[in-house]
């Protein structure tokens, strides 16, 4: 029986009525829907996949899922269990496929999530239990390329997580390339099966990428920051009467902060390269 059950094999049309197609094999029966579209007649033999679904019933599909016992693939995750481990789906139209707790992380807040994805494939136990299992880290590194320097330095990517360990966290990236987070740079730490963007901050030598989740320095602008390019945007020649040398009272008048508030906000956007103070004037660069 096991060898007949998460797999794909070929089944002789036995019997039929208004739902169904009854498929035989090695003694078992298994119910075919027909609402999958296809005619049979007794006696012929059809080619597709055994499982129990959710009832605990015999069930037989020509939609052959992509996670397979011998083929690993993305499936969708739909529902957690706290003492069991999540639930994926994999193209079953009435059975989902539990992944252990076993595999998952020890913290549950790392666990995957609705929606969530994880590349898996089908195992069946001695007690003909259906599980799914993750890919080994082997694999990923089979089905990703190695990246180049030049190419991807501070490129930004989107990947997902497939492994969450102490050190760091790895990803797979939609171009099939292996990227690394450091916990310094991340401000939270992602979730297995988490889609993440970032930037490549580095490539290592066997071609894996170095990324941060963290932004760029010019994106990181804080409010006063913010509030002061709105004004130089807004002015038709990018510049505004004021610098560092402004009185409180000007500078309180215009902008409603304080004078150490707006020197340390000019100072942030020089360091970025935003802005230059220039004949008593603060001027957006390459502008005006």
């Amino acid at each position: 029986m096991k060898e007949l059950l998460a797999n794909v094999w070929s089944g002789l049309v036995t019997d039929e009525n208004d739902k169904y197609y009854y498929i035989q094999k090695n003694g078992m029966t298994f119910s075919l829907a027909k609402s999958e579209g296809t005619e049979y007649s007794i006696g012929e033999f059809v080619e597709g996949f055994g499982y129990r679904n959710q009832k605990d019933q015999l069930r037989f599909t020509t939609k052959i899922p992509k996670v397979r016992q011998d083929h690993y693939a993305f499936a969708t995750v739909v529902a957690q269990r706290k003492d069991l481990g999540v639930f994926v789906d994999i193209g079953l139209d009435d059975k989902e496929i539990v992944l252990s707790v076993d595999e998952l992380p020890a913290m549950k807040e790392l666990w995957p999530k609705k929606g969530d994805h994880v590349l898996v494939k089908i195992k069946v136990d001695e007690k003909e239990r259906v599980w799914v299992t993750l890919a080994e880290d082997t694999h990923f590194k089979a089905m990703s390329r190695a990246a180049n320097q030049e190419a991807m330095q501070n490129k930004d990517v989107k990947g997902l997580v497939y492994r969450v360990k102490l050190v760091g966290t790895y990803v797979l990236t939609d171009d099939f390339y292996i990227a690394f987070i450091h916990p310094s740079e991340r401000d939270m730490e992602p979730r297995l099966g988490q889609e993440v963007s970032g930037r490549v901050i580095g490539v290592r030598p066997d071609g894996v990428l170095n990324l941060s989740l963290r932004p760029r320095g010019y994106e990181v602008i804080g409010d006063d920051a913010q509030m002061i390019l709105t004004f130089l945007n807004n002015s038709e020649d990018g510049t505004i009467p004021f610098t560092d040398k402004s009185t409180p009272e000007d500078i309180n008048a215009r902008f409603a902060i304080s004078k150490a508030s707006f020197k340390r906000a000019l100072g942030s956007l020089m360091k970025q390269g935003l802005i230059v103070q220039e004949d008593g004037m603060t001027k957006l660069v390459n502008k005006g």
